[in-house]
């Protein structure tokens, strides 16, 4: 496997853990908690899902053959909080991320190299999925951190809980060096859970 295909699909697999924290941090929360924010300055939880969606449409919709900032996305509008619902919100949630993975899923390794435009600021393909992968985690962080902030009960760790870094790393040192993605373990109990 060349580089640009190994870069391909661990970013496929970075995106999808950084969906997989959201999702389970979300899930934590009482309906109306995501739509909760501190003061006027603060995002809720569902404008930064709104903002996440509206990105993802606009960057990775016609990627290769548009500007990422589409004439039809209205940014400003993201950070209002109009979403009424969980099922609406998780539903821009996975419309958002579905056009971002399929998107991934799509480009060939030579189209890595190609230069793509950001409000007419040429990228390469392979800059612009970095970009991202820097942009969604931040505002994975804000979700998480804002849930943990308003969850009423005990907290479900997302990663290693507290004070269980010794046994995790006890797990991983026990079995054989290998070469391996660090979210396979994760993504893989998820994908076989739906499949049940």
């Amino acid at each position: 496997m060349d580089m640009n295909e190994v870069f391909l699909e661990t970013a496929e697999k970075q995106f999808l853990y950084y969906k997989q924290l959201g999702e389970k941090a979300m899930a934590q929360l009482e309906p109306e908690q995501l739509f909760q924010s501190w003061n006027e300055d603060a995002n809720s939880i569902a404008v930064i899902v709104k903002h996440l969606w509206g990105n993802m449409l606009s960057r990775w919709t016609d990627v290769l053959t548009t500007d990422g900032e589409k004439p039809w996305r209205e940014r400003d509008a993201e950070f209002v909080n109009d979403i009424s619902s969980r099922e609406e919100l998780l539903s821009k949630w996975e419309e958002g991320w579905n056009c971002l993975l399929e998107a991934i899923r799509s480009f060939t390794p030579e189209q890595l190299s190609h230069i793509i435009y950001i409000r007419n600021e040429g990228h390469t393909v392979m800059e612009a999925i970095i970009r991202q992968l820097a942009h969604y985690p931040y505002h994975i962080g804000q979700i998480v951190f804002a849930a943990k902030m308003l969850k009423e009960t005990a907290w479900d760790s997302l990663s290693i809980p507290r004070n269980g870094s010794a046994q995790y790393n006890g797990g991983k040192f026990a079995k054989p060096k290998a070469r391996k993605h660090f979210t396979e373990d994760v993504l893989h109990i998820e994908k076989g859970e739906e499949l049940q």
